[in-house]
C-alpha cells in the first residue's frame, strides 16, 4: 500500500490529489506514531521516536527552506517547537489555528529549548482567521481585556498556568487528607440550613410553569450551600477525621477579591481533640504540603507570576517553608497593634474584631511568615466554639492561620462539647 500511495505522488500534480494522498500517509503514520502530549515531548519522552503531537499554534515562522511552529496544548507554559520543510506550508496554518503533527522528536541544536519535533506530517484540524482573532501575536493583553472573553482566555498564559496551578493544588489537598487518614465527604450543594448564620444565602427555586411561586420544592426553603460544616460534624460521630472540598457560595454584597460569589473551600472535622495544637498540625501540614506540591509541579507556572504579578516574592516563599509558624494569642496580638507606630483605619481595642490591616501588620511584625491566632474573644466566635472559661477576658479556643500578603487564610475551633453550656449559649 505504501510503494503504491508514493508512486501516486510522484506521478500526481493535482492539489485535489495531492490533499488526498496527504490524508492517506498521514492515516499510516500516526498507526505506527505514539501520541504525547506537549509537556511529555519536552520532558524527552520517546526521544527519538515518531510521535504525535496536537494543539494549538502560537507562533508561525515561515521561511524559505523550512518552517517553524510553536505548538501548545495546554499541558504545560512551554510550547513545543515544530521544525518542518518547506512544502508542508499552509495557508491554512496560522496563529491560533488547531494541530496534528507527526514526526521524530530530536535534540534541539539551540540551549534555550531541550526537544524540537522535526514534522513529516502538519495537518490542520481547526483553522482560525488570525486578522479576526481577538488576541494576537506580539501584544501583551491586560486582565481586564482577556476577561471579557471567557470562552478563549484559556488560550493565553496567565489564565492557562493559573488554571494549572489550581488543578495541582487540588490534587495536593486531597492527597494530604487522604495521606493522613481522612475520609472525604461530598456535601450538599443545596441545603435549608445556614451554617454560618448570617443570612448571605443564594435562595434556590425552581423555574417553569409546573410549580408554583409560593410552594417551596423541598417544603422548605432551599439555598446554595455557604458551608459544608453541620454535615461534616454528623460525619464527625462516626468517622473520627473527616473533609469535604467543594463549592460553596455567599451572597455578599461586595466587589472585592477578598469576598467572591462562588469559591472552593475546604473543611475538616476531627474527633477527639485534646486541643488547638491538634487543629494548627493540620493546617499547617496542609499548607506546607500544597505549597511544595505546587512549586514542585507547576515551577514554569509559578515563575511566571512571580516575574509579572509579585517579583520577589519566590525568596518569600521560600523562606517561609523553612521556618515554623509561630503561635501568639488574641491578647498578644492586640498588645502588638497597640505598640505599634502604624496608624491603623479601625480601632485595636480588646475584643474588637481583627481587620485586614491588623493581619498584614502581624504577619509582617512575625518575620513574613504565616503566623497562628489563637483564643479569641468567646463573642466574636459562634456558639459552638469551647468557652475557655478563663474570665475576666474570656475567649474561646479558635484559631486563625494569617499568611503573607492574604492575612487569614484557614479559621477553626474547638467544638464544645459540654451540654449545659451549649444550651446556655443557645438561650443567649
Amino acid at each position: 500500500m505504501f510503494q503504491t500511495v508514493t508512486k501516486t505522488l510522484l506521478v500526481s500534480s493535482s492539489s485535489l490529489v495531492y490533499r488526498s494522498i496527504c490524508q492517506s500517509l498521514r492515516h499510516y503514520c500516526n498507526q505506527s506514531s505514539t501520541k504525547l502530549r506537549v509537556s511529555e515531548a519536552l520532558a524527552g519522552a520517546e526521544l527519538g521516536k515518531n510521535v504525535r503531537v496536537q494543539g494549538w499554534v502560537r507562533s508561525v515562522r515561515p521561511q524559505k527552506k523550512n518552517i517553524f511552529l510553536h505548538v501548545n496544548d495546554g499541558s504545560s507554559l512551554q510550547s513545543l517547537q515544530v521544525v518542518g520543510g518547506a512544502e508542508l506550508s499552509d495557508p491554512l496554518l496560522t496563529f491560533g489555528s488547531a494541530v496534528e503533527v507527526t514526526g521524530t522528536l530530536r535534540k534541539s541544536p539551540h540551549p534555550q529549548q531541550p526537544v524540537e519535533l522535526g514534522a513529516d506530517q502538519i495537518h490542520v484540524v481547526g483553522e482560525c482567521n488570525s486578522v479576526d482573532f481577538p488576541f494576537k501575536i506580539k501584544e501583551r493583553h491586560s486582565l481586564e481585556y482577556i476577561r471579557q472573553l471567557p470562552h478563549l482566555r484559556c488560550r493565553t498564559n496567565v489564565f492557562s498556568s493559573l488554571l494549572r496551578v489550581r488543578s495541582e493544588a487540588t490534587t495536593a489537598v486531597h492527597s494530604y487528607f487522604k495521606s493522613n487518614g481522612f475520609l472525604q465527604i461530598h456535601t450538599p450543594t443545596i441545603t435549608s440550613n445556614d451554617c454560618e448564620g448570617a443570612g448571605e444565602l443564594f435562595q434556590v427555586e425552581p423555574s417553569g410553569p409546573d410549580f408554583e411561586e409560593e410552594v417551596n420544592f423541598f417544603s422548605v426553603p432551599a439555598f446554595l450551600t455557604v458551608s459544608g460544616q453541620l454535615h461534616l460534624e454528623v460525619m464527625s460521630g462516626s468517622f473520627s477525621r473527616v473533609y469535604t472540598f467543594g463549592p460553596t457560595f455567599r451572597a455578599e454584597n461586595s466587589q472585592s477579591r477578598r469576598h467572591l460569589a462562588e469559591f472552593f473551600m475546604v473543611e475538616a472535622e476531627i474527633s477527639f481533640t485534646q486541643s488547638l495544637e491538634d487543629l494548627t498540625k493540620v493546617m499547617e501540614g496542609m499548607f506546607r504540603s500544597t505549597t511544595e506540591h505546587v512549586l514542585a509541579h507547576c515551577a514554569d507556572d509559578v515563575g511566571l507570576f512571580h516575574k509579572h504579578v509579585t517579583p520577589g516574592h519566590r525568596d518569600r516563599v521560600d523562606a517561609m517553608l523553612k521556618q515554623s509558624f509561630p503561635v501568639i494569642t488574641y491578647s498578644e496580638a492586640i498588645d502588638i497593634l497597640n505598640r505599634s507606630s502604624e496608624n491603623f483605619t479601625f480601632p485595636t481595642d480588646w475584643g474588637c474584631d481583627l481587620k485586614t490591616e491588623h493581619e498584614k501588620y502581624l504577619v509582617k511584625h512575625c518575620g513574613d511568615v504565616p503566623v497562628f491566632i489563637t483564643d479569641y474573644p468567646y463573642d466574636l466566635k459562634p456558639f459552638y466554639a469551647r468557652d475557655n472559661q478563663d474570665q475576666p477576658k474570656h475567649t474561646a479556643a479558635a484559631v486563625d492561620l494569617l499568611v503573607p500578603g492574604v492575612g487569614e487564610l484557614c479559621g477553626g475551633s474547638l467544638r464544645e462539647e459540654r451540654l449545659s453550656l451549649l444550651k446556655a449559649r443557645l438561650e443567649e
